[in-house]
């Protein structure tokens, strides 16, 4: 059960914690309890720098889609 629930977060979530992990090279459990744990102490502030964070990273991967694309002509 509690798989199941990891899978559908990892898949359906921005991937903001993995690119941090890979980035930083830190495993990527940590810098998820980081989160849970900072946004139980700050009153919610690291979920919006969450949801900005995914937001700039869709942006790159769409960007780097269309150069791909552009690429390829």
């Amino acid at each position: 059960m509690i798989q199941r629930i990891l899978t559908f977060f990892e898949r359906y979530s921005f991937g903001v914690c993995t690119y941090m992990g890979e980035r930083f090279n830190v495993s990527i459990a940590k810098i998820r309890l980081f989160f849970i744990y900072s946004s139980f102490l700050a009153v919610g502030f690291p979920l919006i720098f969450y949801f900005c964070a995914g937001i700039v990273l869709d942006i790159r991967h769409y960007i780097k889609r269309i150069r791909a694309r552009a690429m390829d002509w």
